[in-house]
C-alpha cells in the first residue's frame, strides 16, 4: 500500500485534517495551499509542502514527511532538503517539520547529529497508534494503519459520520471515495464490487445528492475545459481526481478518459 500517495491525496483534497493532526484549528487551512517544490541544487522534489497564501509572516511553512518504513537516512535526508529549501527560497515565512509514523518503533532517531534539532518546537513528530479518533478526520487518518481485519468496520463507521456530519455533498463524496480507495488498497483480492457492498456503498451511490455531486464534479471539468481548451483542461481535472483517491473506474466515467491514459497520468504524479 502506497501509504505516501494516500496521505498526500488525503492533504490535498482535504487540508484541514493535517492541522487536527498537528493540533491546529482545521480553519488554518484556509490560508494555506498543499503543493510541492523542487530543489534545484540536486534537482529533487518536496512532495509535502503547507505554503502559507497569506503575507502574514507568523505563519509557518510546513514541510510533511509520511515514513511507514524504517529508514536510517530519513533525518539525513529531511533536514539536508529543508535548509536548501531554505537556501534557494529565502521564505520569509518560519519553518516547522512534520513527521507521521504509523509507531514509534518505526523511527530512527539519529540522536548524535539529529537530538537536539528533534526536541525542538519547530519539528512534530506523530505516532498514528497513539492518536484517539477525535474527528472525521483523524478517523480516516487511523484507517491507514488498521488492520484488514478491522479496516471495514471502521471505514463504515467513518462513512457513516461522513453522511451525518458533512452538508456538502461535494466534499462528502470525494471523503467517502478516499475511504474507499484505502480500503481497496488493503483488501486488494477484493473486487470493487464487493468492496462496495462491505462498506454498504451500492445503495449511497445511487442516491439523489450523489448522482448530484457527482454532476457537479462534471460541470467543473466542463468549466475549465471552456477556460483553458479542452484537452489541457481534462488533464488538469484528471491529476485532480486522482490525488483525492478517486478510484479510477470513476474518473473515466467523468472524463471520458481510457483507463490506460489515466494510469499514465497517476504514474506521472507518483513519479513527480
Amino acid at each position: 500500500m502506497k501509504t505516501d500517495t494516500i496521505f498526500y491525496s488525503l492533504f490535498q483534497a482535504f487540508p484541514s485534517i493535517f492541522f487536527e493532526l498537528i493540533n491546529n484549528s482545521p480553519s488554518e487551512a484556509d490560508v494555506y495551499e498543499f503543493t510541492s517544490r523542487e530543489v534545484k541544487q540536486l534537482a529533487f522534489r518536496l512532495d509535502g509542502l503547507f505554503l502559507p497564501t497569506t503575507k502574514d509572516a507568523k505563519k509557518p511553512f510546513y514541510i510533511v514527511e509520511v515514513q511507514f518504513q524504517p529508514d536510517d537516512d530519513l533525518y539525513y535526508r529531511l533536514f539536508a532538503e529543508l535548509f536548501l529549501y531554505l537556501r534557494q527560497y529565502k521564505t520569509l515565512h518560519p519553518w516547522q517539520a512534520v513527521i507521521i509514523y504509523p509507531s514509534r518503533n518505526i523511527e530512527r532517531e539519529q540522536n548524535l547529529q539529529f537530538g537536539e534539532i528533534l526536541l525542538l518546537e519547530r519539528v512534530t513528530r506523530i505516532y498514528l497508534d497513539e492518536l484517539g479518533e477525535s474527528s472525521l478526520g483523524v478517523g480516516v487518518v487511523k484507517l491507514v494503519i488498521e488492520t484488514e481485519k478491522a479496516a471495514p468496520a471502521l471505514a463504515r463507521r467513518l462513512i457513516a459520520q461522513a453522511n451525518q456530519q458533512l452538508t456538502d455533498a461535494k466534499i462528502k463524496r470525494d471523503l467517502i471515495n478516499l475511504i474507499e480507495t484505502i480500503i481497496v488498497y488493503k483488501l486488494p483480492k477484493k473486487t470493487r464490487e464487493e468492496i462496495e457492498a462491505m462498506l454498504g456503498l451500492s445503495e449511497l451511490k445511487q442516491t439523489r445528492v450523489y448522482q448530484e455531486a457527482l454532476e457537479e464534479g462534471k460541470a467543473e471539468g466542463k468549466a475549465e475545459g471552456k477556460q483553458e481548451g479542452k484537452a489541457e483542461a481534462t488533464r488538469n481535472f484528471t491529476l485532480k481526481l486522482l490525488r483525492t483517491g478517486m478510484n479510477l473506474q470513476q474518473i473515466a466515467e467523468f472524463t471520458e478518459l481510457s483507463l490506460a491514459q489515466i494510469q499514465a497520468l497517476q504514474k506521472e504524479i507518483q513519479e513527480s
